[in-house]
């Protein structure tokens, strides 16, 4: 019998076959999850530092609203240069990293060659990305 939760990863995997909807899926995907991450680490750091989302927006000099939101809306879409000064005023750098080999194979190669081997496995892969928690060292 299957399952719900079955169909929804098989429905996907078939959406997947279509090279534009396998590429939007996966830029998709990755910006979400960069884009969560990065907020995240950030609002833990603040945190740490003991700052008020008030005290962090008057240091970057931006309304104390552009803070809350970045740091609770579920549909943030942050500018780079708003990440940089945020991390700038906590003592923290944005900095770009090297996928490994397996995420590389998981995540680049279906951007430029429009096609995976396993969509299924590659859905499972993005959704974890997306729904990972991180920290941010102290």
């Amino acid at each position: 019998m299957m399952t719900k939760h079955s169909a929804f990863w098989d429905d996907l995997a078939g959406d997947l076959e279509d090279p534009g909807f396998l590429r939007e899926y996966v830029a998709e995907s990755m910006r979400i999850a960069t884009i969560d991450a990065i907020v995240n680490a950030l609002d833990d750091a603040r945190e740490a530092a003991g700052l008020s989302k008030a005290e962090l927006a008057r240091a970057i000099q931006v309304e104390p609203a552009t803070i809350r939101r970045l740091f609770s809306s579920d549909k943030t879409n942050p500018t780079l240069g708003t990440l940089a000064e945020v991390a700038a005023a906590l003592g923290l750098r944005i900095t770009v990293e090297p996928m490994g080999k397996d995420e590389r194979t998981q995540v680049t190669g279906p951007l430029l060659e429009g096609r995976v081997a396993d969509p299924k496995k590659l859905a499972k892969h993005l959704d974890t990305l997306r729904t990972r928690k991180t920290k941010v060292p102290a």
